[in-house]
């Protein structure tokens, strides 16, 4: 019988991967909590309703790469391709758009695209993200750019910063039609998926990668020239503010997102040293969202971080601690080394080798388990109620009351 292998584009996290995942993890939520967000979690599974009114349906993760199927209870679902919509969801399901205030929430999880897997892409791939809701300021877009900052800055991660703005119900239907008459005129000679743009949301026709594509579409009427007073406004703020605080970024005229529910500010952060995928981290205002999804208007922002295009990039930039292994040279000594793990555990990696061994064997299970400091215990430790102590990295041994470590 043939072994069962994983699907497809949905890997395994485990050794170095697993601690540089949950090293970011913990890290990057601490940087959120100091901005003010508290956690939320939202199911795998919803309705897939939810992202053809969010999402959109004219973009490609409803149209090719969602996993949706009708469960037993004959209802439309799909596994989450991203994590914005479900928190919106939740929003406005505790009607908290109708309590008014403020509410900032991280999360982190996994999300399913049915797409070709590649470096930095995976069809079951981990997003943080943050979302804000209730603040209608460019400070508050500001504010989010510079935590997003903070967490690449903490990673030690290079970057390159992109702006745009996507412009409001007052001045994008104006833009989009004069970019509909342009793209009309070159559409025998554009791809088919901007073809089909053409007629579904066509501001996303800037976003094509096909290098003809791009070439014809050079000279192609920008947003970011066509904005109404108050968003070029906004947006001339922001790039103030961003300058103020030291922030570098580069204005991208055909940065759109890819996703249907953007508008006004919308930011990403690039990377060189990953390839040809090189976005790492995006988002952007999105002040009608609440309202798709049946909620009163509602203002947001929000960011999402691929967590596996970072991992190679992450750089454990903290101070090592002591990794401790207890190890038995008798039977009697296990009740002993329970309790001194006990202790150990509230300040250290701390691991137990249960079966009596000799030294020899001891060292080289403390080293399997990336242990530096090793502490065993036998009927002569016992009797003196000592321990013996080496530490791997400085050679040092010695032999010491079991209260004073």
């Amino acid at each position: 019988m043939a072994n069962i292998q994983s699907l497809r584009g949905m890997n395994d996290i485990l050794g170095n991967d697993s601690e540089l995942f949950t090293y970011f993890i913990e890290n990057a939520s601490k940087i959120a909590k100091n901005y003010g967000f508290t956690y939320i979690e939202t199911p795998i599974l919803e309705e897939t309703a939810l992202f053809k009114r969010s999402v959109g349906e004219s973009s490609d993760i409803v149209n090719k790469e969602m996993y949706q199927f009708i469960d037993k209870g004959e209802n439309d679902v799909c596994l989450r391709p991203e994590g914005t919509a479900g928190v919106v969801r939740s929003f406005v399901q505790n009607k908290f758009d109708r309590a008014g205030g403020t509410y900032r929430w991280y999360y982190y999880g996994p999300m399913f695209r049915y797409e070709r897997p590649q470096k930095g892409r995976l069809r079951e791939f981990h997003q943080f993200g943050c979302e804000v809701f209730g603040i209608d300021s460019v400070y508050e877009d500001a504010n989010v750019i510079m935590m997003l900052k903070d967490i690449l800055d903490f990673f030690k991660i290079g970057f390159k910063l992109q702006l745009n703005s996507l412009g409001c119900p007052k001045c994008m239907p104006v833009y989009r039609d004069t970019l509909v008459k342009y793209l009309t005129n070159i559409k025998e000679e554009l791809c088919e998926d901007c073809n089909r743009r053409i007629e579904t949301n066509p501001i996303r026709v800037l976003d094509c990668k096909n290098e003809k594509c791009q070439q014809l579409l050079y000279n192609a009427p920008k947003i970011t020239y066509n904005l109404c007073e108050d968003c070029n406004r906004d947006f001339e703020k922001l790039k103030e503010i961003l300058d103020f605080n030291g922030v570098e970024y580069e204005i991208n005229t055909n940065l759109v997102r890819g996703l249907d529910y953007y508008s006004k500010t919308a930011f990403e952060f690039t990377s060189n040293e990953i390839g040809a995928q090189s976005a790492i981290a995006g988002g952007g205002r999105y002040d009608r969202l609440v309202e798709f999804l049946g909620g009163r208007s509602t203002p947001g922002i929000g960011f999402a971080i691929g967590i596996e295009r970072l991992l190679e990039l992450v750089k454990m930039n903290q101070e090592q601690k002591d990794v401790i292994y207890l190890g038995a040279l008798c039977d009697d000594a296990l009740n002993i080394l329970t309790k001194i793990a006990t202790t150990k555990r509230k300040e250290y990696k701390t691991f137990i080798e249960y079966t009596p061994r000799g030294f020899g064997k001891h060292f080289s299970i403390a080293e399997k388990n990336g242990a530096n400091i090793v502490a065993l215990i036998g009927e002569n430790e016992i009797k003196d109620s000592t321990i013996f102590i080496k530490n791997l990295t400085t050679k040092e041994e010695k032999t010491i009351k079991i209260e004073d470590f």
